[in-house]
């Protein structure tokens, strides 16, 4: 046990006493004495005691008067009576009000000694007790917060046994970065990892003490005053967009309940263009190309839309996370050994403000530029493009996709599919289409070749594939095309004649 308090007038009784316990057996880590009840009463309401030995009779308060103000704190200390056979029948009312044990004068060592062995016991069973309860009710509080399907006897049942154990009539959440569990003062609700942030839960009073002292060198967000444990999940979830815009503005401390000044309808279009689809597709192109400043230019525009507050921070995680998703898809053989750069980068509010992780990210980014351009320049990447078109003019005829042609040239598939759309201007599939229709129609026009035939020639072991794909391409089926050529033909040679 931590503290144990002696209120006895006598002072070799009191000494008495003192020696006994620390002689007991029982680790005690404080003694306290005083010789009144007056005294005790100023010493509880300052200081939490677990075991009170009283005197009865005692001069200004006596050992009666004591318990019975006792009853009135929220944490009573175990009371053990002492007193004499004169005092029995006070002794007897006293164990009326809770009093746990009564030693008669003189006291035995022995009788002593074994109260405080059970009393110790007790202690440590009921400490135990409060600890599982305590960490069940962090998991139900937990529950609370993260989840939005909760039955309403799920919420009578949290109200009745957690609203206030952890004094949630009147109370604050404040979220930071997930740290190391560490221990807080008991006037902290204190959650840790909570969706991978700790959370603090606590008074007005309290929380500004937190936002001083505990919390003094974090990053956090605060939501809104709020009411009973029913309110808990929309506080926690104020604190946490809190948390986003202090993060996204450069705020150490972000309330909920603080004015924002809402970007006007041309800034917030501004900012839905720089996380459109567009912009997205350029930020992911332009790395490794030889527009370094064009690709550093992009990605400030984007920082300036977020500090600004154009762009929401829900919508700058979406638009970083299909980056990342992006980047992967197109450079995914370049990334070899970069997956705890990025995972570290996209755990965004892992970072105390924007500022910092921008600083991060853009150097990370532009080495990896540098990396994919020295890798893939300008000139090597047309001689690779050059090579998969005269590929695919020679073996147009078999079953030819884009996947083969970038492996026959050993380039990334999306990379390639991206360069190969800018150095022809059209995508793969319509410009292999429109070599196999050319060829198709020669074939119509200078042979006699039946339609089947054709289509083998041309790379489809399906004729109607093939005659569906021609009519989509040239207006009419592939006999009709052979008839108009074949009359265009006699036409011309007539007049020749």
């Amino acid at each position: 046990m931590k503290t144990v308090l002696i209120v006895e007038d006598e002072k070799l009784i009191r000494q008495g006493i003192r020696t006994m316990i620390q002689r007991s057996g029982v680790p005690v880590e404080m003694i306290m004495e005083c010789s009144n009840g007056e005294m005790a009463l100023e010493i509880l309401q300052n200081q939490k005691v677990d075991v009170m030995f009283t005197d009865i009779r005692m001069p200004k308060m006596n050992g009666i008067e004591l318990v019975q103000k006792v009853q009135e704190f929220p944490e009573k200390p175990i009371v053990v009576a002492v007193s004499g056979y004169a005092d029995f029948t006070y002794a007897v009312e006293m164990m009326r009000m809770g009093v746990r044990e009564y030693i008669l004068k003189p006291v035995e060592r022995e009788k002593l000694q074994d109260i405080m062995k059970r009393l110790e016991q007790e202690i440590v069973q009921s400490q135990e007790s409060s600890r599982t309860s305590k960490r069940l009710g962090h998991q139900q509080l937990k529950y609370l917060m993260l989840n939005e399907q909760i039955t309403e006897e799920e919420l009578n049942t949290m109200q009745t046994e957690y609203e206030s154990e952890f004094d949630l009539h009147d109370f604050y959440v404040c979220v930071t970065r997930l740290r190391k569990f560490q221990a807080v003062e008991e006037k902290y609700t204190y959650l840790h990892n909570v969706d991978g942030y700790d959370v603090y839960l606590a008074t007005d009073e309290n929380m500004q003490l937190l936002l001083k002292n505990e919390l003094a060198q974090e990053y956090v967000g605060v939501s809104g005053g709020h009411g009973g444990i029913r309110e808990l999940r929309a506080a926690y979830q104020e604190a946490v967009e809190a948390r986003y815009h202090g993060f996204c503005t450069n705020r150490k401390v972000f309330h909920t309940g603080e004015k924002r000044v809402r970007s006007s309808a041309d800034f917030q279009e501004r900012g839905k263009k720089l996380t459109g689809a567009e912009m997205k597709l350029q930020r992911v192109q332009l790395i490794g190309t030889d527009k370094t400043e064009e690709l550093v230019k992009a990605w400030n525009g984007l920082f300036y839309g977020v500090k600004n507050e154009w762009i929401e921070p829900a919508d700058f995680i979406d638009c970083m996370n299909d980056f990342f998703i992006d980047l992967r898809k197109t450079y995914r053989n370049v990334l070899t050994g970069e997956e705890e750069s990025i995972e570290r980068l996209a755990d965004y509010f892992g970072f105390s403000v924007l500022a910092v992780w921008q600083t991060e990210f853009m150097e990370w980014l532009l080495e990896l530029h540098d990396r994919i351009n020295s890798q893939f320049d300008t000139s090597k990447n047309q001689q690779k493009i050059k090579q998969a078109i005269d590929y695919i003019q020679k073996n147009y005829d078999s079953d030819l996709n884009m996947a083969v042609v970038s492996n026959h040239i050993s380039m990334n598939y999306s990379l390639f599919s991206y360069l190969f759309k800018e150095y022809t201007g059209s995508n793969f599939v319509n410009y292999l289409k429109s070599i196999r229709m050319e060829e198709a129609k020669r074939l119509l026009t200078e042979t006699d070749l039946r339609i089947i035939e054709i289509s083998a020639k041309v790379g489809y072991d399906n004729e109607k594939h093939f005659m569906r794909i021609f009519k989509s391409s040239c207006g009419v089926s592939p006999s009709e095309y052979r008839k108009n050529a074949q009359m265009q033909h006699f036409s011309t040679g007539d007049k020749n004649d």
